[in-house]
């Protein structure tokens, strides 16, 4: 009987300690599943994105609709049937064709320039080491808070006297590099680039320029992508600079939408609407192209390993 008390008290505690245990690894293993969102996750996110949508859709609504349908109530809320009849209309009253493709050569050039020169200068503010580093980086972010109107008639004279005016390069010239481009690159850099892997490229031989091809800009690929679109989206969209630097012979979107409906005494807000429709397509495609490292650019700092 002693024997048989003395094992039932030696079994309990194992028997307790086993269930915990079990409990721990149960736990442990609950933890890696995925998490599915509830129906009232989906529910919110759906009228999100309609809202969201809601303005791109009314755009094509109106664009396919004449003027007097859309300035007169009701309002309509489904696509018409004219959306050919104003674009024809768009397209004869402004160069649509050689303002598209100037928006295309500006925002392109300005978004790969901006891209290639603030990634070598994020990387060089980031992990290289040389005397006024800060200094100079100071310099740099203090230019953002300038005012860009104060550069506008310094740079009226420049091109008028180089013969610039009414040419793209007067757009182009002035924005191959933006302060916050580099910002943003060595703030990127300076927390997804290991300073162990640079230092390992050079103990096997590889100089600056490989190291940029083969270890920096992969690792900066995403957030490359997110300053790309950025800067595509604001040069197409700038308005200011290229009314002043160009004109209606050889405009860019925006001031090519200045001159819809510029020479009548009444506005076709029809024709207004269809040209900005046309303008923001192309805006629609590179974010299509773009929006899978656009994605991952933005959620790349907010996880930790």
């Amino acid at each position: 009987m002693a024997q048989l008390t003395q094992a039932a008290k030696t079994a309990g505690p194992r028997h307790s300690s086993a269930a915990p245990a079990r409990r721990r690894r149960v736990k442990a293993g609950g933890a890696g599943k995925q998490q599915h969102a509830g129906p009232i996750a989906y529910i919110l996110l759906i009228i999100a994105a309609a809202i969201s949508l809601f303005p791109l859709y009314w755009t094509v609504v109106a664009a396919s609709h004449t003027d007097t349908d859309i300035t007169q109530p009701p309002t309509p809320l489904l696509p018409g049937s004219h959306l050919v009849e104003n674009i024809k209309v768009v397209w004869d009253e402004v160069d649509m064709t050689t303002a598209l493709i100037n928006s295309t050569v500006v925002a392109g050039c300005v978004a790969i320039s901006t891209v290639l020169f603030a990634t070598l200068a994020g990387f060089a503010f980031a992990k290289l080491r040389f005397r006024g580093r800060n200094a100079l980086l100071m310099i740099v972010v203090a230019t953002m808070t300038i005012p860009p109107q104060l550069s506008v008639i310094p740079l009226y004279q420049i091109i008028t006297k180089v013969g610039w005016f009414g040419h793209l390069q007067a757009v182009i010239l002035p924005s191959l590099v933006a302060a916050f481009g580099v910002f943003f690159m060595r703030q990127f850099l300076s927390e997804a680039l290991p300073i162990e892997l640079i230092e390992a490229a050079r103990v096997d031989g590889a100089h600056s320029l490989r190291i940029l091809w083969h270890v920096v800009f992969p690792i900066a690929r995403p957030a490359m992508a997110v300053l790309g679109m950025l800067v595509f989206v604001q040069a197409w969209n700038d308005f200011f600079w290229p009314l002043i630097a160009l004109n209606q012979q050889n405009p860019t979107v925006q001031v090519a939408l200045a001159g819809v409906g510029a020479g009548n005494h009444t506005i076709d807000h029809a024709a207004v609407v269809t040209a900005a429709l046309v303008a923001t397509l192309p805006l629609l495609l590179v974010f299509a192209f773009l929006g899978k490292h656009i994605v991952g650019g933005i959620t790349a700092g907010a996880v930790k390993s």
